[in-house]
């Protein structure tokens, strides 16, 4: 009865909203909707999209200008703090009009592939097809042919685990012997008469030594991996309706997934002149999801390598002695959670004494120096409550690092990046981009200059040079002019930040309106979601359209997106939600978020909230109408990896643990389908490489079995998608028939 009641309460509901959100949903909504992508593009905005080019060695740099007039190739002297034309646009329009036989506007020019001498006198560039060269003094313009492309070999895919077998042999540096893989062994060279000799005799189809060898720098040893391979697991696609054929075709995906059998591997040194082996004990690397990233050391005494424990709790910098044979730790971080091995960054010292590492460690991202014969930490480099995004430059000389952070100014969005540099000690600290804002920055080559372009989602770029001693402005570039875009009807996303679950930590996100928003109507709301750890996936910088948002809010709706917690790039423990807990998805903090938004802004329906997303945030938005139906009213999940028992292992080990638990099953899609009660659709595409199709179609099975209504859309020859033009299309429609309560427009209606 009580259901019976809360069902009727949303009819009601719903046919309230209808009749408050009038014109909401019609054939004019939907022709504007679709019309907004060309009524919003980027040739309405001018003075932005600044790419500089550097030039050489000097303090030049060359970028297009995007003005009213046309597109300007200009060159800019941050000595002079002056800028002027690349070229003359109308000779070398002329010239080219002449090459080719066609006519050229000096203020259309699309040149590819610029390429300009350090004298500045020459061009390189590719234009209709073919290679130029451009003579700027003396106007002479050289046809160099047609553009080849190389033909490109078939490329290993992203899931497919490299055996290691297809190196060539590699000469030793004193260039006496080449060593190389012969009947899974190791084998020697002699350069000088051609005669080979083995120097490992265990290698075998089952437990071979990987190609990839590496000689010591005094030529005295050689190292490589023995590898002792597992049966791959494959999946299996089903192509219905292929180009060209009438029968359907088979394809195939090696895809290991979370609890199989991973191989190992064994770092080995050989001595050249004895054939002395040195393979070490396996104590310290014994459990391996992964053992990689070999390296001599700068003194030839011994191997660093990096195991990642399966589980990903423990990760190691080790080293293999030559002398000794035996294995040292040279760090080690360990974690309660998992130990993000994509933050991984190290950098080794000229020397060998010295390296620079990145760690989550004190809950934040940061860099430390460290002793590398003693294995301990000298001293930490970066400290506070922000986050290291990325080791750009490390200048030896000058002991500095050059970086980018997010999260320390206290008073703006934590996520916005600025650029950073840092002495090893950790004094010195200096910011080079000050100005509130997302940066992006170019760097001369000696870093005496930079080119700093920043933009926040709500207003539009500027570029400027600055110098890198002190971040001080050299000169302004651009400021970008956005009136067009706003006479079109452009409304800036809102960036909004309420509080979470806890009450006390900010969340981000932004607010996606319609063109024509009244505060006087009443809007559904709409979350895009995607909450997948590894990431945060608020816009943050400035973008004429946004193609998960846009078009949709023009429709009726209020657009929100926002990164709860489980997410990255803050603290540790804010992306430690997410352990063995990928079900939880932020979903508290969301819908705090949400209600507080709609209690700022009243116009905003939380009583007719739906949610859509791909990939993880088509597991996610499934997960919103199976586990909080009192909150999300409808869904629309696209490619989702509904069961992470399905999905791809270097994902969902590194979030849900190892050996698999009952926390894959507790928040499977799968196993919780029968607690539908909200209107869902399913998109997936039937070559999905990326997340096994077979995914989406097992929730259909639990749907079917539990007797539960749905929609299911497959597309036929797609892969990994949020649904096409056509998905769209049937998201519109979904949202629009079961968070307004009105019929959809017929599609032919709308062109």
């Amino acid at each position: 009865m009580k259901n019976l009641m809360k069902e009727l309460a949303l009819a009601v509901l719903l046919l309230a909203g209808a009749g408050s959100a009038i014109a909401q949903g019609t054939v004019e909504d939907y022709k504007r909707a679709y019309s907004l992508y060309g009524k919003f593009s980027n040739d309405k905005v001018f003075y932005s999209g600044v790419s500089p080019r550097w030039i050489g060695d000097t303090h030049t740099f060359w970028y297009v200008r995007h003005t009213p007039e046309g597109d300007r190739y200009v060159k800019v002297d941050a000595d002079k703090q002056m800028r002027t034309d690349l070229f003359n646009h109308g000779k070398l329009a002329a010239s080219l009009a002449k090459s080719t036989g066609r006519e050229v506007d000096g203020k259309k020019l699309n040149l590819q592939r610029v390429e300009v001498n350090e004298r500045m006198d020459t061009l390189r560039f590719q234009y209709d097809g073919k290679n130029f060269t451009y003579a700027i003094k003396k106007n002479r313009l050289e046809d160099k042919g047609r553009i080849h492309y190389p033909q490109r070999g078939r490329q290993r895919h992203w899931m497919e685990v490299d055996d290691e077998k297809g190196g060539r042999p590699v000469t030793s540096p004193d260039g006496k012997h080449e060593a190389f893989i012969k009947n899974d062994n190791i084998y020697i060279r002699n350069r000088a008469d051609g005669r080979e000799r083995a120097l490992s005799i265990d290698g075998t189809l089952g437990n071979y030594y990987s190609s990839y060898i590496q000689w010591s720098p005094d030529s005295r040893y050689v190292f490589s991996a023995r590898i002792r391979p597992v049966e791959k697991r494959y999946v299996y696609y089903v192509e219905s309706s292929p180009k060209d054929q009438l029968q359907p075709k088979l394809h195939k995906q090696e895809y290991a997934k979370p609890g199989d059998e991973l191989r190992s591997k064994v770092p080995c040194i050989y001595e050249v002149e004895t054939g002395r082996a040195i393979i070490p004990s396996t104590e310290l690397f014994d459990k391996q999801y992964e053992l990689f990233w070999f390296r001599w050391n700068e003194q030839g005494t011994g191997v660093t390598f990096e195991y990642n424990e399966r589980g990903h709790q423990v990760y190691r910098l080790l080293e293999l002695s030559v002398e000794t044979g035996q294995v040292r730790t040279v760090v080690e971080e360990k974690s309660n959670t998992f130990v993000n091995h994509q933050r991984m960054y190290r950098h080794f010292l000229r020397g060998g004494k010295e390296l620079i590492w990145m760690s989550e460690r004190d809950n934040w991202n940061h860099l430390y120096l460290y002793d590398y014969e003693m294995g301990k930490v000298k001293n930490q480099i970066t400290k506070g409550p922000w986050y290291v995004r990325e080791v750009l430059h490390v200048d030896e000389d000058a002991r500095q690092i050059y970086f980018t952070a997010n999260g320390m100014k206290k008073e703006e969005d934590p996520y916005l990046i600025r650029y950073y540099r840092i002495n090893f000690d950790g004094d010195g600290l200096t910011c080079l981009t000050p100005d509130e804002g997302h940066h992006a920055a170019t760097f001369s080559r000696d870093r005496k200059y930079l080119v700093d372009v920043h933009s926040l989602v709500d207003r539009a770029p500027e570029a400027a040079v600055r110098r890198v001693s002190d971040g001080s402005l050299v000169m302004p570039l651009e400021k970008a002019d956005i009136t067009k875009l706003v006479e079109a009807g452009w409304q800036a996303p809102e960036p909004f930040v309420a509080k979470g679950r806890d009450g006390k930590t900010d969340i981000w996100g932004i607010i996606v309106r319609p063109a024509n928003f009244d505060p006087n109507k009443k809007y559904p709301v709409i979350e895009y979601i995607y909450a997948g750890p590894g990431s945060h996936y608020v816009p943050k910088s400035f973008s004429t359209y946004n193609y998960n948002m846009t078009a949709l809010a023009e429709l009726g709706f209020i657009v929100v997106q926002l990164d709860g917690m489980g997410t990255s790039f803050r603290s540790k423990e804010f992306e430690d939600v997410c352990y063995k807990n990928l079900k939880d998805a932020g979903f508290p903090d969301r819908m705090a978020w949400i209600r507080a938004a709609a209690e700022k802004y009243p116009y905003m329906d939380i009583d007719r909230v739906g949610i859509f997303g791909a990939s993880a945030g088509g597991q996610e938005s499934t997960t919103a109408v199976l586990l909080h139906p009192e909150f999300y009213k409808a869904a629309y999940s696209a490619c989702g990896c509904h069961d992470n028992r399905m999905d791809k292992i270097w994902w969902n080990e590194q979030w849900l643990g190892y050996p698999l638990g009952d926390q894959y099953k507790e928040g499977s899609n799968v196993e919780n389908a029968h607690l539908l009660s909200r209107p869902l659709m399913l998109v997936v595409g039937e070559l999905d490489d990326n997340v096994d199709p077979a995914s989406t179609m097992q929730v259909v099975n639990a749907l079917i079995k539990a007797n539960k209504d749905f929609e299911l859309v497959v597309l036929p020859g797609v892969g990994h998608t949020m649904g096409e033009s056509y998905g769209e299309h049937k998201r519109f429609d979904f949202f629009v028939r079961h968070l307004m309560g009105v019929n959809p427009p017929k599609w032919d209606e709308i062109k």
